[in-house]
């Protein structure tokens, strides 16, 4: 796989979570999925201005959401590429992708504003992949999570010098599942909530889909 044959998404943490980013995320999508096989490259970085708030309400919130959960739900692979401080809707993006790859200077960052650390999805997304312990400080208060704690944590999967340069050998090892991806995605994400029993059934169900091509043959 090379870096030529991925769909490129840039997340700009400076930016509002607003039309342009949700017309972003949107077009990756459809071009990934217009095209099987294809990887989402989802390059984040750049914390909010101060006046980031400014014109967003709760509708404008919740279809960020929407197509936030389209990219952590997509047939694609996807992978982060972290550079500096990375906060507000990069932070949002960086949490739904399935590999992350970031530089020793990055540190994840929930804005913070005169009201206190943003309530967003990002603050559950930490608090379900790392445990709400390890990450309590950074959601109660806003304090910034540095690449070698996210590393240790799980939040990120690298850290390299070059992350750019590191994205061609991350994705000839984590592409070429094809859309069962998404399947085991979901039954990771299912394990939060769902017992045993309830989750029996849908992970043979994804056993009985690997073996039966081998069965038929």
């Amino acid at each position: 796989m090379t870096t030529e044959t991925v769909v490129r998404l840039r997340i700009d943490g400076a930016a509002s979570p607003g039309p342009d980013a949700l017309r972003a995320v949107e077009a990756a999508c459809q071009q990934a999925e217009a095209t099987p096989g294809t990887p989402i490259v989802v390059e984040v970085s750049g914390t909010p201005h101060e006046d980031w708030l400014g014109g967003l309400d709760v509708t404008a919130v919740s279809r960020w959401e929407r197509a936030l959960r389209r990219l952590e739900s997509s047939v694609a692979v996807t992978l982060a590429v972290a550079t500096g401080e990375c906060g507000g809707i990069a932070l949002d993006a960086l949490l739904v992708t399935d590999y992350r790859i970031a530089s020793a200077e990055v540190a994840l960052c929930v804005p913070v504003g005169p009201q206190g650390p943003w309530p967003g999805m990002a603050a559950y997304r930490l608090a379900a992949q790392a445990g709400a312990g390890p990450v309590r400080s950074a959601v109660l208060f806003g304090t910034p999570i540095p690449a070698a704690r996210a590393l240790t944590l799980g939040l990120l999967d690298e850290v390299h010098p070059d992350p750019e340069g590191a994205v061609p050998d991350a994705l000839s090892r984590i592409t070429g599942f094809g859309g069962e991806i998404k399947v085991r995605r979901q039954l990771m994400f299912n394990a939060r909530t769902v017992g045993y029993d309830e989750a029996l059934g849908s992970h043979l169900a994804a056993c009985d889909r690997v073996l039966r091509p081998r069965v038929t043959r």
